[in-house]
């Protein structure tokens, strides 16, 4: 049987820049998964608006599978972070901000499924909305991308972003000039990379950021209330939280100093998803999830988390939807495989890479149970 599995980057992300596949290896292991029970997976993976609104985003995927998808093939979404909101809104019984005349394919949807999504928004992007949270937006966003796109993260400019985030007030002009200087400095490595999709992507985020605005957990609040569940469609969410900043942390990271830049820029994050408000908590109404997830996550944990779990992006329980078929350690992109790996003996197109270090000491072992769990519940749905 053919199934159609259309993949959503989320925050920062993208589909392909230039060599580099957002969900290059989610979609190789998948694909390998379900060829072993005997099915053929077809990728599609969605060249999306990185921080543009849901619903901006949300037609562009659904515009994308009435265009590629046949009557006989079945359907899966799956989304990454933000990517996770417009799986669920397309899916939505409820919608009508999506043409219906690209939303004939939905009776052959079986599952949707969500990793690190903000389900209920996270105190990060409301930092992101602010004028100064917006410059520093941009400056990650490039960051991020001349970090894939160049194999390598740019010290000075990695450094100066990370002062201004350690320090927390960017309302001194001081440091506003430190991080226009960072993001001019980053500019400059991208124009040496002379790549259109670079200027493209970076582009796109300057000129849409409404996706900052609806996850906040404020937003969100509405949005949990409006969006339903389609009847027939499994839907199914991994979960991580990376490690609080602790001093063995930074032991790994001795003799590499790009790793601690990229480590301390890391715990800049992880604080300011931590700042979670008591009225907008970042998680199911009564604070707790379902009994089998909770008996997942104490396996995965060793306790309950809390509200200020994350991973570095998302807190821990607002990235719960559905069945949880996944949860353990590791940060924001360790899910999709962008985790260390030092193995020598692997060709290098198939080599994981991490440009975001969390001390979440992700491994091979995980993301072999995580991409199981995934394909499980696809081919059950």
């Amino acid at each position: 049987m053919r199934h159609h599995v259309y993949f959503s980057p989320g925050m920062f992300g993208f589909g392909r820049l230039g060599s580099y596949n957002y969900f290059a290896h989610v979609e190789r292991e998948l694909a390998a998964r379900f060829a072993t029970a005997g099915h053929e997976l077809i990728a599609h993976v969605i060249e999306d608006l990185p921080t543009a609104s849901i619903r901006r985003r949300a037609s562009r995927l659904a515009e994308v599978v009435s265009r590629t998808a046949t009557p006989a093939d079945v359907i899966h979404l799956l989304g990454h972070s933000t990517g996770g909101l417009d799986a669920r809104l397309v899916a939505s019984p409820a919608t009508r901000s999506i043409p219906s005349e690209t939303l004939g394919w939905l009776p052959r949807l079986r599952s949707v499924t969500t990793m690190n999504t903000p389900h209920y928004g996270t105190p990060l992007a409301s930092f992101f909305t602010t004028a100064h949270g917006q410059r520093t937006l941009a400056a990650l966003s490039m960051l991020t991308v001349t970090g894939l796109t160049l194999g390598a993260h740019p010290m000075r400019a990695t450094s100066m972003i990370l002062g201004v985030l350690r320090r927390g007030d960017l309302s001194v002009p001081f440091k506003l000039l430190l991080l226009d200087r960072a993001i001019e400095s980053l500019v400059g490595l991208v124009d040496d990379a002379r790549s259109p999709e670079v200027r493209t992507f970076l582009s796109a985020i300057e000129d849409d950021q409404g996706s900052m605005l609806q996850v906040s957990p404020e937003s969100m609040d509405l949005v949990v209330a409006s969006f339903d569940d389609r009847p027939g469609v499994r839907y199914q969410s991994t979960a991580s939280m990376a490690p609080s900043p602790a001093p063995r942390r930074w032991v790994d990271t001795i003799g590499h100093p790009l790793r601690a830049l990229s480590l301390s820029l890391f715990f800049g994050l992880h604080r300011l998803t931590a700042n979670t408000d008591e009225h907008y908590p970042c998680a199911a109404l009564n604070g707790a999830a379902p009994s089998a997830t909770e008996d997942r996550l104490v396996r995965a944990f060793g306790r309950a988390p809390t509200l200020k779990d994350n991973d570095g992006v998302v807190p821990l329980r607002s990235q719960l939807w559905g069945t949880l078929v996944w949860a353990g350690a590791g940060d924001h992109l360790d899910v999709l495989g962008h985790y260390r790996d030092d193995r020598k003996d692997v060709p290098a197109e198939l080599r994981h890479h991490d440009w975001l270090t969390s001390g979440s000491t992700f491994t091979h072992v995980q993301f072999a149970a995580l991409i199981d769990a995934i394909a499980t519940g696809m081919l059950e749905g």
